[in-house]
């Protein structure tokens, strides 16, 4: 082989290398950018999850409320100078009447408009019945990932 040769398949080597650390530095960004899915996260975690989506979708004075003894809310928040009760569950099952008698007794403590409930299952049929007569909204999981892809755009 000649010199020519050698040169070219010493940079064709040197580019090859250069376009796996390139795609490796690409894969490596785009997994730190990854969001855990909310079907992974803790309870307060979770509460911080919902914070941020209610931020995304217009909502401002989002607080989350402190950890125990929150009457039952967990997110304060404000839109459209509507005020807002919301009450959070992380669960791996669907969620019952509990979750919404917390939103509508947390709505009256914190003298908030309107009271509801996130999570990442759905909502039996006796939760939304009481959902129903209370005033009390109800967003599932189908609601929370439009409310993600709201955000994000």
């Amino acid at each position: 082989m000649d010199y020519r040769t050698i040169i070219i398949l010493i940079l064709i080597a040197a580019l090859s290398a250069l376009s796996v650390i390139l795609l490796m530095g690409r894969i490596r960004r785009k997994r730190e950018q990854e969001i855990v899915p909310m079907d992974d996260l803790e309870g307060h975690d979770f509460e911080f999850y919902c914070a941020d989506l209610l931020r995304g979708n217009g909502f401002r004075d989002v607080r989350v409320t402190r950890g125990s003894g929150d009457f039952g809310v967990d997110i304060l928040a404000e839109k459209e100078d509507v005020t807002y009760a919301v009450q959070c569950k992380c669960y791996s099952s669907p969620i019952g009447v509990y979750a919404v008698q917390e939103a509508y007794s947390g709505r009256d403590f914190y003298g908030r408009m309107v009271g509801a409930v996130m999570t990442n299952q759905y909502f039996t049929r006796s939760a939304q019945e009481a959902a129903d007569r209370l005033k009390i909204i109800l967003w599932d999981r189908d609601r929370l990932a439009s409310m993600e892809e709201a955000a994000r755009r």
